[in-house]
């Protein structure tokens, strides 16, 4: 049985391709929303109920595992999926996500103690990172700010123009303005490694940057490690299938960028 990938549209595959490259003999089934999205600007409800449509949609397609590549619906729709919905329809099935993976671990590289969060409106406002990384290093300061231009500069290909330096020199300045000890960052959103050179061009030196991709990869590992009866349910044919709710052909060309190699995708129908 295939580990699915969800996103709203097509930053679920920057983290797919990190999972792909640490553990390449898994099958896999990713599903983009993307006659739905942008997921960001919704409201919990809807985000919620999007999220568990889909989330159904790849259990109905032999999924035992879901992951929830998407920050949005990590933050408005893990938590109640987990715990509401899964014991009622699913109970031997898991659905995971992006944000705790680089909560655990984000305390292992601030030296100052002070971390901040880049995300989308939606990822920020539900307070999703604080919140978790309260639960592991409560002595941690986060400071958050919302970019609401970053994902459609992504997915309307201008994250190389000039256009883009604009709104990523503004989000970074007001992010580092709220303190002057932030020496970590966490790219609080699977769009945002595509704008990493520019971002890195308007960051100190001395800013540790954290993208979620490797480091979900690394968890999902660690997980299957130690889930065996979870693990064995996982077929390892090494095959990828990607689906999207919107036009194949539209999906295809943007989202062989993300992913890095040529995608040939499948209309779905929710």
């Amino acid at each position: 049985m295939p580990i699915g990938v969800f996103d709203s549209g097509y930053g679920g595959l920057t983290v797919l391709k990190e999972i792909v490259k640490q553990l390449p003999e898994y099958d896999y089934i990713y599903l983009g929303d993307n006659a739905r999205t942008p997921y960001g600007t919704r409201s919990f409800q809807t985000v919620y109920e999007y999220t568990l449509e889909c989330v159904q949609q790849l259990f109905s397609m032999g999924c035992e595992l879901v992951i929830l590549a998407c920050n949005t619906a990590s933050a408005k729709a893990l938590r109640t999926i987990q715990q509401k919905d899964l014991p009622r329809i699913a109970p031997n099935k898991r659905v995971l996500g992006v944000i705790r993976p680089t909560t655990e671990i984000v305390g292992k590289y601030t030296k100052t103690g002070h971390v901040g969060i880049l995300g989308t409106s939606g990822t920020i406002t539900s307070n999703s990172y604080p919140i978790e990384i309260e639960k592991f290093y409560p002595q941690l300061k986060v400071h958050q700010e919302a970019c609401p231009m970053w994902v459609p500069l992504v997915e309307n290909s201008e994250f190389e123009n000039e256009g883009a330096d604009f709104y990523i020199q503004k989000n970074l300045k007001s992010l580092l303005s709220k303190n002057n000890d932030i020496d970590t960052i966490i790219l609080g959103c699977t769009h945002y490694p595509l704008l990493i050179n520019k971002i890195k061009k308007y960051l100190p030196q001395n800013i540790t940057l954290l993208s979620q991709g490797e480091i979900v990869a690394e968890s999902l590992s660690d997980y299957l490690v130690r889930h065996a009866d979870i693990n064995k349910k996982c077929s390892k044919g090494g095959s990828i299938e990607f689906f999207t709710t919107d036009a194949p052909e539209n999906f295809d060309k943007a989202a062989s960028v993300f992913f890095g190699t040529a995608v040939q995708s499948k209309h779905l129908i929710l």
